[in-house]
């Protein structure tokens, strides 16, 4: 059998605040289902076999929660822990550079950058966002944005918009690793912030990125309804991770 040489990183963005759940700590540190919120989401990538590197990035003051996770909970892969910056892109930014020599010799040729806060990503839709992300340059998983309307500026009129033309984005996000940085690092000398990962590659690269099918399940925990509804999905006998 041919050696699988793993050269796609995963980066899990577990740096934010999450102050919209209500609770005194990094949501992405939670418990849920027996378990911190942002293992599932480790777990979920390491079980990808094309995965090599396996970045989460953290904020500093949440050392203590990242060790707790990592010698608890995260079993097989060595986790390289990265401290985020100010911001999301600043966050991704810091990830890319901790990858960039080997981005630079080879070693990795594929970036998936992943949002903590969505627990319930499955192994399946990792291997399909990466597979279309090999044939293209870059793909991010979505769904069909429905009930969809626009809104004039003063508020007074409604139109329809076609909800084939819209999708609601998901994480996660994976490109070719050499335009993904350099991307990355144009966006920085602009000053330029975008709202996900996909954003900055439209604006800063010509890397074509593909749209794939989504997973309901693939829910990103913002308030405290969310880790309830996980909860339930997990507990559910017809979901299967």
């Amino acid at each position: 059998m041919r050696h699988l040489v793993k050269r796609a990183a995963a980066v899990v963005l577990a740096s934010g605040a999450g102050t919209r759940v209500g609770a005194g700590v990094n949501k992405v540190f939670l418990p849920l289902a027996g378990r911190r919120v942002v293992s599932w989401s480790l777990e979920a990538f390491a079980r990808v076999e094309a995965i090599g590197p396996l970045l989460l990035v953290a904020r500093p003051e949440d050392g203590d929660l990242v060790r707790w996770v990592l010698d608890r909970e995260v079993n097989g892969p060595v986790v390289e822990v990265v401290h985020g910056g100010r911001t999301r892109q600043e966050s991704e930014l810091r990830a890319l550079r901790h990858l960039a020599e080997r981005i630079d010799r080879g070693a990795v040729d594929m970036v998936l950058i992943h949002d903590g806060a969505r627990p319930l990503v499955s192994p399946a839709l990792i291997a399909g966002v990466l597979h279309e992300a090999r044939e293209h340059g870059g793909a991010i998983p979505g769904l069909p944005a429905r009930d969809i309307v626009a809104v004039a500026p003063d508020g007074a009129a409604l139109g329809a918009r076609p909800s084939a033309s819209l999708v609601l984005a998901q994480t996660p996000q994976a490109f070719r690793a050499a335009p993904l940085l350099e991307a990355y690092e144009a966006a920085a000398r602009e000053g330029f912030d975008g709202t996900d990962t996909s954003s900055v590659m439209e604006r800063f690269s010509s890397v074509p990125v593909r749209w794939i099918r989504g997973e309901q399940e693939n829910l990103k925990v913002t308030y405290p309804r969310d880790l309830v509804v996980a909860e339930h999905v997990l507990a559910s006998v017809d979901y299967r991770r």
